[in-house]
């Protein structure tokens, strides 16, 4: 009797651990949730914020502290690598730039990965489409890391942790509402290492 009591008391623990496993593994792992799509290093969820959001989609928003409308109203693009890859890290320098998006109003933050704001000294936290300056050809460039580069628009992000760099888009154009794949995506390049 007591052996087939630790037998059932075993195998309730074991499918505990497995149900919570999986449904953690879901909703903090699993990419995209519901169906997503890739431009660059970038990444994101076309479901967030619809009707039609399947439930790790839904679960995925509520954890991660995402406010998702529909991609009428924004559209949000996640990247946690550079364009070769790379897992992005708050120790090394990277350089993001492109073309602004086609949006009314856009920004780009970065998030240590525990999804909170890094301490930035110089309380940069995003570029947005009213900070950016912008070259002769249009485009914009800043640089993300722990030691500032010259001559750039920089967010810092100190200590040595995994980056999450988030693209908002506010009322982006109808094109890239109906494709978002269309997205002309910022690329995001390491430069000049890492420290240590």
């Amino acid at each position: 009797m007591l052996r087939r009591i630790t037998r059932a008391v075993l195998w309730t623990i074991a499918a505990l651990v497995l149900g919570i496993g999986s449904a953690w593994w879901a909703v903090k792992k699993m990419p995209g949730g519901g169906e997503s799509i890739r431009v660059g290093a970038w990444q994101a969820n076309t479901r967030a914020g619809s009707a039609d959001a399947d439930m790790y989609t839904r679960a995925g928003i509520a954890v991660n502290a995402l406010l998702a409308l529909g991609r009428a109203e924004t559209m949000y693009f996640v990247a946690t690598t550079d364009d070769a890859g790379n897992p992005l890290r708050s120790r090394c320098t990277y350089r993001v730039s492109g073309a602004p998006p086609k949006a009314r109003w856009w920004s780009i933050t970065a998030y240590a990965d525990d999804m909170f704001l890094f301490d930035a000294p110089n309380h940069h936290y995003s570029l947005n489409g009213t900070t950016a300056s912008l070259d002769a050809n249009g485009n914009f460039a800043f640089t993300t890391g722990a030691v500032e580069q010259a001559a750039t628009y920089w967010l810092p992000t100190p200590g040595d942790r995994g980056v999450v760099l988030t693209l908002r888009l506010y009322n982006p154009e109808r094109s890239l509402q109906t494709a978002p794949a269309s997205l002309q995506a910022p690329s995001i390049l390491a430069i000049g290492g890492c420290q240590s």
